[in-house]
Formats: C-alpha cells, sequence, structure tokens
C-alpha cells in the first residue's frame, strides 16, 4: 500500500488546466508532474464546456498522483440556469433574478451525489439555500408572477 504525501483540492476550468497558478505552484511543491496532471484532467473534461471542476488530488509518496472530480459547485450551476454574471453582493436585497422548483430539481439531479443529502428533497433544500446567498428568488411552479413573466 502507497503512503498519502499529501491531498490537493482545487477548482479548474473543464479542459483548461495548464502548469501556471493555480495548478503549478499547487502540484509542483509536492514534486507531482504537472504537465500529465494537466494532460489527463483536460482529456476527461473536455467535454464539459467551460464548467469550474472541483478536484480532489491524492498525491502518493512516490510523487504519483490520482485524482477524483466532483461535480461543478451549485452557485456556478444556478448562475449557468440563469444566464447569471455574478450573485448579488446584497442578497437580502438586491435580488438578481428567479429561479423556479423545476430548475431547482435539475441542479440538485446534478449535485446529489456530492451533497450531504438523503433524497432530492434535501439536496432540493440545499441548492435553494445556495440560491437564495445568491439573491435568487426560490419559486413555485404556479408563481402568478413566473406566469406573467412567460406572458410578456
Amino acid at each position: 500500500m502507497k503512503e498519502v504525501k499529501a491531498i490537493v483540492k482545487l477548482q479548474i476550468p473543464a479542459g483548461k488546466a495548464t502548469p501556471s497558478p493555480p495548478v503549478g505552484p499547487a502540484l509542483g511543491q509536492h514534486g507531482v508532474n504537472i504537465q500529465d496532471f494537466c494532460v489527463r484532467f483536460n482529456d476527461q473534461t473536455k467535454d464539459k464546456g467551460g464548467d469550474i471542476i472541483p478536484v480532489e488530488i491524492t498525491i502518493w509518496e512516490d510523487q504519483t498522483f490520482d485524482f477524483s472530480m466532483k461535480s461543478p459547485p451549485a452557485s456556478q450551476l444556478i448562475k449557468k440556469a440563469l444566464s447569471l454574471k455574478k450573485g448579488s453582493g446584497v442578497p437580502q436585497k438586491d435580488k438578481v433574478g428567479k429561479i423556479t422548483e423545476q430548475q431547482l430539481e435539475e441542479i440538485a439531479e446534478k449535485k446529489k451525489e456530492d451533497l450531504n443529502a438523503n433524497d432530492i428533497e434535501a439536496a432540493k433544500k440545499i441548492v435553494a439555500g445556495t440560491a437564495r446567498s445568491m439573491g435568487v428568488t426560490v419559486v413555485k411552479k404556479d408563481d402568478p408572477a413566473i406566469l406573467k413573466n412567460k406572458q410578456n
């Protein structure tokens, strides 16, 4: 059994890992072949568009490595679903958008395996909390405001 030297957690845009920061310095200090990591990561994520991919890299004593990828952060998925550039600076006052229960469920499905949730309802509550902290209002399917927005 190989001995674990370090575990490094990074968030890297899919298909865009390069030896420059943050990847280079984080892995270089442990003696890992940075170019090898970049090639393998980019190959595995080239089909994921520009999503931010959290990756956990386990570095062994012999300077080899393994890595596992997680799903993109909930905030990134919410911004993508609503076509937002960023969340609100003051989420209690300034609202930047509305998200429906259906959109919440789709995001919760993608995040389900990375969340500490027993079922899809619990996962939806976690994602809804993230949305609220970004200044995004969660609305029910039959909310008149949503229906009114669709008519316009």
